[in-house]
């Protein structure tokens, strides 16, 4: 697939809707049935037009984000509920390093899951992560599983939660529309 640069996408088209998203939330929808034998979203299938399940995916309750395969991962696809978590808007989540969403301390144990997830994706992790503020969080329950391309070559790895929890007093962040692009 030729891509244009992660973070690119035409004026005036949100950027989860580009053709480049777009292929990236067929694998991560395709993966997670292949990896956990059932959808991510409900109602989600070979015939579902692949706009509407990628706006369904970004407005997603749920935590959803994947990173590519390259040998310093860098993030693909984050959907709304990922950038409010992480207080970033599309532009500066899609394309950052993934290892830079734990902080320093927590990066090997995060390391150690994901090579873990290469081999049989995981269905109850936990582990700590770190916002773009600095404030810490601990996410619980989450899945971890890897991406296949359209040969079923790898193609990067995928995360899904929806309970996580502010350590050390820190308080939620007003909600604001760090969504957009």
């Amino acid at each position: 697939m030729n891509d244009p640069p992660v973070g690119e996408h035409p004026e005036g088209e949100p950027p989860w809707l580009t053709p480049t998203a777009l292929a990236w939330v067929e694998r991560i929808l395709a993966s997670h049935q292949r990896a956990f034998g059932r959808p991510l979203l409900a109602g989600t299938g070979p015939t579902r037009d692949r706009r509407q399940a990628a706006q369904e995916l970004f407005a997603a309750a749920t935590v959803v984000l994947a990173h590519d395969g390259g040998a310093d991962p860098r993030f693909v696809y984050a959907n709304a509920a990922a950038l409010r978590l992480w207080q970033r808007p599309w532009r500066q989540m899609v394309g950052l390093p993934s290892r830079l969403s734990a902080a320093p301390g927590q990066r090997h144990e995060r390391s150690a899951a994901l090579a873990r997830a290469q081999q049989e994706a995981i269905a109850d992790y936990s582990g700590i992560r770190v916002d773009s503020r600095g404030r810490r969080f601990r996410l619980e329950g989450a899945r971890l599983w890897s991406l296949t391309g359209e040969r079923g070559e790898p193609a990067g790895q995928a995360a899904a939660f929806d309970r996580w929890w502010w350590l050390e007093g820190c308080t939620p962040p007003p909600v604001s529309a760090t969504t957009n692009a």
